[in-house]
């Protein structure tokens, strides 16, 4: 088996193992506020990452060199938590995918602030389509818009600041200080929320939770071993297979069956995505390469982020 073929087929065996993810998410956003389900899941999480940190050979302690834009990061990291998670929980799973896969487009668009990232026509010119495949997915004025499209929409914009942040100040933190933060801002935040959205969980949704943290690990060591047998190339791409997911498990579980204009939109913002990834490959493309630097999906405080894991993987190596 070749290293391309190799690294696509983790990568597609990690976002199916995600989109699992997603639907007990879904599964328990009925009973639960994604506050609850997120502390739980941070928490039964946590004693594993913080042991895998606590490995890292990098002389220094735990505080920012950025403290601001390290706050700023821990503080979007939660929020895209709780809004992703709110908006899996009352939108379709397909929906909600359509709208988080903006992402790109809004990395490469922030990216012209935040990096002073000069992006050229063919890019500007897929950032405007896939947001126009946005709107159709959204159909303003034709199709009732709810909280769950505003909380998708706030997690896209909120994961795409977090993600050029870790881009701003990556050279100058160490990983584990870029890691351990979010994750101690989305227990101590949500832990906060809980006198005033906790409900008893039997055992079994409690176990639940834990199977979140369990599978959103696996995924993630599958997305690095992908990322180390493949360029970011072919294994970037691949996060688009979720739809093909969503669109299963909400058939089977949900009874979900996605529109036309679901289907025609979430086409256009993929075929857009996708081009800004292979762009960003060219050599004469871009300087800083923020969605192919991104490396998966957006941080929710749960897991650190894939670029950070490999970092730290490759230091390691180093010594």
């Amino acid at each position: 088996m070749g290293p391309n073929l190799k690294g696509a087929l983790l990568s597609l065996a990690a976002f199916g193992i995600y989109a699992t993810h997603d639907v007990v998410i879904k599964f328990l956003g009925s009973d639960y506020s994604s506050f609850q389900i997120i502390f739980f899941s941070g928490l039964l999480g946590f004693p594993l990452i913080t042991l895998m940190l606590m490995s890292d050979p990098t002389d220094g302690n735990l505080i920012p060199r950025h403290p601001w834009w390290s706050l700023i990061r821990a503080l979007t990291a939660v929020s895209t938590g709780a809004a992703a998670f709110y908006a899996f929980s009352v939108l379709p799973l397909a929906q909600t995918y359509a709208i988080l896969f903006a992402m790109p487009l809004l990395i490469t668009l922030l990216a012209i602030p935040m990096l002073g990232e000069k992006v050229g026509i063919r890019r500007g010119l897929a950032v405007l389509v896939g947001l126009c495949g946005v709107l159709i997915v959204l159909r303003p004025g034709s199709a009732d818009l709810s909280w769950g499209h505003a909380a998708a929409l706030g997690a896209a914009v909120t994961g795409s600041i977090n993600s050029l942040i870790v881009r701003k100040i990556g050279a100058a933190e160490r990983s584990a200080v870029l890691m351990i933060w979010p994750m101690m801002a989305s227990v101590f935040v949500t832990g906060a929320t809980m006198p005033f959205v906790y409900v008893p969980m039997p055992l079994e949704h409690l176990a639940l939770t834990g199977v979140i943290a369990g599978m959103g690990f696996i995924a993630a060591m599958l997305v690095i071993a992908a990322y180390r047998a493949a360029p970011a190339v072919i294994v970037a791409p691949m996060q688009y297979s979720q739809i093909i997911w969503a669109a299963l498990y909400g058939s089977l579980f949900f009874d979900e069956h996605p529109d036309k204009w679901t289907i025609i939109g979430t086409g256009v913002i993929i075929a857009s995505g996708i081009y800004i990834v292979l762009r960003e490959g060219t050599s004469d493309a871009s300087k800083n390469t923020p969605v192919l630097a991104n490396k998966s999906r957006a941080e929710t405080g749960l897991m650190p982020r894939i670029s950070l894991l490999l970092k730290r993987g490759e230091s390691q190596r180093g010594d």
